[in-house]
């Protein structure tokens, strides 16, 4: 096969942290609730919500997370309910030890309000079959756990899809924004090969008004025009910003967790666009666009920043 004709690399998804998913499965006749949200942080921020009596699994459906997601603070609901089919329990004992210690305090208390019998049937343990019973062998509780975590992957991969849908939108705009800061590193560099002259042109300006009666050397104007642009040489700030830049797509093209790699390197690009600020002095024509160029390109550094927080 040519090179020419060989199948170009498929690009990476980044993963923005944003993103809502459930999912619902079947536990031995009751209705199971899986939902995921997650949204931007540091670290892996995980917070689990079980029903009562499931803290068992707690450990097994965290790891599934972890091994899922990287960073963001991530909430995960686990809801069981009885299916349409599930008969409802009353404890009747209970219901009428509740109700006769009821109409008790309310012979005690002269009270006239009747009871409340849908009041009753809220009160704790008087209604069963409302959540399944967690059984006691290990067998059984494996086949409730199985069943938990296949409906929690269910839920974390439809999350995936959201989370790399709108990390696609991210990485299309930050490749945007990479290019325009590459144009106008560009044009900087265009307008500082031009300081060196413009630097001799203040010189000789100045001198020629200082003295007037007393001739310049031409070479002299040069050698110190020379110097001044050697301190207000940005070359080298750059080189290094456009290595930033080929660094940064680089990495958006990659895997892995690509957040706080990307962050470093706009801190490292912010660093250069305020060495090139401070190195630009003066008010020829050329220094004042480098001056408007560089707090264009720190402008979109820092929209790029804000973007970037939101890339796992």
């Amino acid at each position: 096969m040519s090179e020419n004709s060989a199948t170009p690399a498929k690009r990476a998804d980044c993963l923005s942290m944003t993103g809502y998913a459930q999912a619902r499965g079947d536990l031995n006749g009751w209705a199971l609730r899986v939902s995921v949200k997650s949204v931007n942080h540091r670290f892996l921020d995980l917070k689990i919500r079980l029903p009562e009596g499931f803290d068992l699994f707690e450990i097994r459906l965290r790891q599934t997370v972890r091994e899922r997601i990287a960073r963001g603070h991530v909430d995960v609901y686990v809801g069981v309910e009885p299916a349409s089919s599930a008969p409802v329990q009353v404890n009747r004992e209970l219901l009428l030890s509740y109700l006769r210690a009821a109409q008790e305090l309310r012979k005690d208390t002269s009270g006239a309000a009747e009871v409340d019998v849908v009041a009753l049937l809220r009160l704790p343990g008087v209604i069963g079959g409302l959540a399944p019973q967690i059984p006691e062998s290990e067998q059984e509780q494996e086949k409730v756990g199985a069943a938990l975590d296949r409906c929690l992957r269910d839920a974390l991969a439809r999350l995936d899809d959201m989370r790399r849908a709108e990390g696609r939108h991210l990485a299309s705009d930050l490749r945007e924004r990479i290019a325009r800061i590459a144009g106008l590193t560009e044009e900087v560099r265009d307008l500082a090969a031009k300081l060196m002259p413009a630097f001799a042109r203040r010189l000789e300006s100045r001198l020629k008004e200082l003295l007037v009666t007393v001739a310049i050397d031409p070479a002299r104007i040069a050698q110190e025009a020379a110097l001044l642009a050697q301190r207000s040489d940005i070359s080298e700030e750059l080189d290094r910003l456009r290595s930033h830049l080929q660094q940064f797509a680089k990495l958006l093209d990659g895997v892995g967790e690509l957040g706080k790699k990307l962050d470093f390197l706009l801190q490292e690009m912010h660093r250069e666009a305020n060495t090139m600020l401070s190195k630009t002095p003066g008010v020829e024509s050329e220094a004042l666009a480098i001056t408007g160029l560089a707090l264009d390109i720190k402008a979109e550094i820092e929209k790029l920043r804000e973007q970037v927080q939101n890339i796992e």
